[in-house]
């Protein structure tokens, strides 16, 4: 497939509004794809690159593609950057300033979807002292070649950010119709193999091949996850509960096989070398073959210390023996995803939870099972006085459904309403903090994008502000006096007092009262709250 043939698919794409006429275009696409094209499209296609479980990353910020665009236009990075401001999108931008451009000497080879892809992974693979300068040759080479469509929607992928509205969702049922498959099956193998791409090519092979997709070692899958509830609720819907503790600490998944070891963070990134003591606790707990799922705690004096003690570590990749000594990590274990060859997720939690025992030594986390109340308050009470920050309730017989947020796990802590939400934009500070963002556009999920919510200007100390700034002053796509947007990947977590309707935002809501309460280093934006989630509560709230 050419490159530009892909260009006008996404154009078609972006003037649809309707799910359904979205997977209908993209379903008659993918036959007639080549197996080596049929996984790159397919992630394209939703703005990524990489599979979500593939340690490579792109490494191309806003700033190193405005000057890759700016050499091939005959224009200065600030001439890009003032279009980008103007028209507030990067890949219409890019398109007007290539249909434009006054050197001619371009278009030397036709730009192929396949080519495309190998070039980025190139760059994906670039590192050392001149990784800058060769990243740079390429992005200047891609979009020498480019027509100004095509520099659209290339400009858009290198940021993973397509904006045309197709996600997970849409190419699931797309995959499934084109292929005539079960949705299902597809969803399962997704699931497990965490790559569309990988998923469309077993589609196409059949639906065995669906059937027959199991976990791999070192290959992470999503982690599930759990909504809001309450004792009482989850009870009175299910019966007998299994409580375990929720821990402020941050989520790891850790495969093993004989020697060989990694472990991975919430958003699937090797943090092996980060948490040595964390891997020399499971290395010693247990000498099987298995993926398990749990949380990583920082402790002193036998009690939990805060979330940010947990990120330093996470974070740092060098010093790490001396903040070994200063920030204790212990691994708490709650589920067993594969054990010796086997894939578990579609066994019961009740099993899996016997054959975690089973084969653990130790590091496993407390667990109640009851159907009585009191004995689950009980459990709550411990796990407060503990210092940890409430519980979680599960049902005996789900399955372990990887990246899914549904009703079969309820965490249950006081009441202090928080959201996640993704950092999208931000205005400049004023005063001594003139130099910073001081305060910040925040977004939610709806129909595979993201939606604006609210902003937030309180709780932030100078040392987080200025730690914000530097981890955000590369992202920054546009700006438009005071105003900045940024390439979303950040995300925060905020307190508020209630949900209100307002029409100054596209999610129809305004948080009232929003309060910075700390940055979700361990969360990607596929995880923060969706709109049906912000509606849920507003409904609850009037209630």
């Amino acid at each position: 497939m050419n490159f530009l043939d892909f260009a006008r698919i996404c154009e078609q794409l972006e003037g649809k509004s309707g799910r359904l006429e979205m997977i209908g275009i993209i379903s008659r696409v993918l036959p007639d794809l080549a197996d080596d094209e049929l996984p790159v499209f397919v992630r394209f296609v939703m703005g990524r690159i990489f599979p979500d479980w593939s340690p490579e990353k792109l490494g191309i910020g806003p700033s190193l593609l405005y000057e890759g665009v700016a050499y091939v236009a005959g224009k200065r990075k600030d001439d890009v950057v003032s279009v980008v401001n103007r028209t507030g999108d990067v890949g219409k931008a890019v398109e007007e300033l290539l249909a434009a451009k006054e050197q001619t000497s371009f278009f030397s080879e036709e730009l192929n979807l396949l080519d495309v892809w190998r070039e980025l992974s190139a760059i994906a693979g670039t590192s050392g002292n001149k990784s800058q300068k060769e990243k740079l040759r390429i992005v200047r080479k891609l979009f020498s070649n480019a027509r100004p469509l095509e520099g659209r929607y290339l400009a858009r992928i290198m940021l993973e950010d397509l904006r045309i509205g197709v996600g997970e969702g849409n190419v699931r049922e797309a995959v499934a119709r084109a292929f005539s498959v079960d949705s299902r099956l597809v969803e399962h193998a997704f699931q497990a193999l965490n790559d569309l791409g990988q998923v469309a090519l077993l589609a196409k092979a059949g639906e065995q091949h669906l059937r027959d997709v199991n976990i791999q070692l070192f290959h992470p899958v999503r982690m599930m996850l759990a909504q809001q509830g309450t004792i009482e609720g989850a009870i009175a819907d299910n019966g007998a509960v299994a409580a375990e503790f929720k821990y402020d600490g941050s989520r790891f998944q850790f495969h093993r096989k004989g020697k060989v070891f990694r472990l991975y963070s919430r958003k699937l990134e090797d943090i092996t070398e980060a948490l040595p003591d964390i891997t020399e606790l499971l290395i010693n707990a247990t000498d099987h073959d298995l993926i398990i799922d749990g949380e990583a705690v920082a402790m002193k004096d036998g009690r939990p210390m805060p979330f940010q003690s947990v990120l330093r570590r996470f974070r740092r990749k060098y010093g790490i023996d001396t903040l070994r000594e200063e920030i204790r990590m212990v691994p708490n274990v709650f589920d067993l995803l594969y054990l010796d060859g086997e894939t578990l997720i579609d066994r019961s939690l009740s099993d899996r939870r016997a054959k975690l025992e089973e084969v653990m030594k130790d590091r496993v986390a407390p667990q109640v099972v009851s159907d009585d109340p009191s004995v689950i308050n009980r459990m709550y009470q411990d796990a407060l006085l503990a210092g940890h920050e409430g519980i979680m309730l599960k049902v005996p017989g789900s399955h372990y459904t990887p990246g899914v947020r549904g009703k079969n796990w309820i965490k249950v802590k006081p009441e202090v309403d928080t959201l996640d939400l993704a950092v999208i934009g931000a205005d400049w500070g004023e005063g001594k903090r003139a130099h910073l963002f001081g305060s910040f556009l925040l977004a939610c999920q709806d129909n595979e994008g993201l939606v604006p919510l609210s902003k937030v200007a309180t709780g932030f100390s100078d040392e987080q502000l200025q730690e914000i700034y530097a981890l955000q002053k590369d992202k920054v796509i546009s700006q438009e006096g005071k105003e900045v947007r940024f390439e979303p990947g950040m995300v925060f977590e905020v307190g508020y007092s209630e949900i209100q309707v307002s029409p100054n935002y596209e999610s129809g809501f305004a948080l009232r009262f929003p309060r910075f309460i700390r940055i979700r280093d361990d969360k990607s934006v596929d995880e923060i709250e969706t709109l049906d989630g912000i509606r849920d509560r507003y409904t609850r709230q009037s209630k």
